[in-house]
């Protein structure tokens, strides 16, 4: 049954541990350490340099299950991937080698089913090892590109989203492996009731885990992209030389460019031209592609307004 209320930043961080005890290995991933008396969540979170709405948001929906996060613009994806990259840590440094030992001591190795089983858990612990250090090496330094403004045009987070889910077809088998077929004595039944007590509890963190990604990092990961293809059109735009109001791109007209373009608007004919600045036509030519080309300009009346504008003639020498 979910817990309905909605945690605020003015509430005191032991009640959220009170209510809900599992969220003590959150607190592990945010880089929050034990021991933080009665301050608030706000305070909590800002004494180790956590960003209190994130850290909300994570809490609020692994407790609820529901959230819109879509146009969350508050959301701050460092703090996020800190989360979830330390949450990975845990998971594989710790709690899958902790399971591990559990069943090999709960079973007897040298029975024919429990090999089975550790070999189901193994095949099991391989393909969540995988499928995180995917994230690890692929999906964060891309995220991290982004923040440092450097997009990789080869990949996007709809290439991760599209491929991402829970390997826990093993885990489902697993349980069902121990739960029908290993009735042991009293001993191993015990531990085995605890280690499976234990493997429920990872896939139920395993699925939430799986849940802020999808709804929480994954649009946040998105705006990041929107952001990113906004800034680099600013920065196109910023990269424009401003001359007497007009833009020109960075790809300016050489000085014989602008000699031709003054002939045109003279109205010479490009033998004209040639004769004039001592060229050939197909330099004349060449010349007119390349002032096309860089202005986006084909008209002779275009071309006038432009020289005009940029103080490449007067336009009192102009016929209009």
């Amino acid at each position: 049954m979910k817990n309905q209320k909605m945690y605020e930043a003015d509430d005191k961080m032991i009640s959220l541990i009170r209510d809900n005890y599992d969220l003590l290995q959150s607190l592990g991933s945010f880089g929050i350490s034990l021991g933080f008396g009665d301050k608030t969540v706000k305070e909590t979170c800002e004494d180790n340099n956590v960003d209190t709405y994130t850290f909300l948001a994570v809490v609020n929906y692994t407790i609820n299950g529901y959230g819109e996060f879509d146009a969350d613009e508050q959301i701050s994806v460092p703090t996020l991937m800190h989360y979830l990259e330390a949450s990975h840590a845990y998971f594989l440094d710790f709690q899958l080698p902790f399971i591990r030992r559990e069943l090999s001591e709960s079973l007897n190795e040298d029975d024919s089913l429990a090999r089975l089983i550790l070999r189901f858990y193994d095949e099991y612990a391989h393909e969540i090892r995988r499928h995180m250090q995917y994230e690890q090496k692929t999906l964060f330094p891309y995220v991290q590109t982004l923040l440092d403004g450097r997009p990789a045009n080869d990949y996007n987070v709809e290439t991760f989203s599209k491929h991402h889910g829970a390997a826990d077809k093993k885990l489902r088998e697993l349980k069902l492996l121990i739960i029908k077929y290993l009735p042991q004595d009293g001993l191993h039944n015990n531990q085995l009731t605890a280690t499976l007590h234990d493997i429920y509890d990872n896939e139920a963190w395993l699925r939430q885990h799986a849940q802020v990604e999808d709804h929480i990092f994954v649009p946040a990961i998105r705006r990041l992209e929107q952001m990113t293809k906004q800034n680099d059109v600013s920065k196109n735009i910023s990269d424009m030389v401003f001359k007497n109001g007009v833009a020109q791109n960075q790809d300016a007209l050489s000085d014989r460019e602008k000699d031709v373009i003054v002939a045109l608007v003279q109205g010479m004919a490009n033998k004209e031209i040639a004769d004039h600045l001592c060229i050939s036509i197909n330099t004349v030519i060449t010349h007119r592609r390349n002032i096309a080309r860089k202005l986006q300009i084909h008209s002779p009346a275009g071309l006038t307004i432009y020289a005009i504008v940029n103080g490449l003639v007067d336009i009192s020498s102009v016929k209009l």
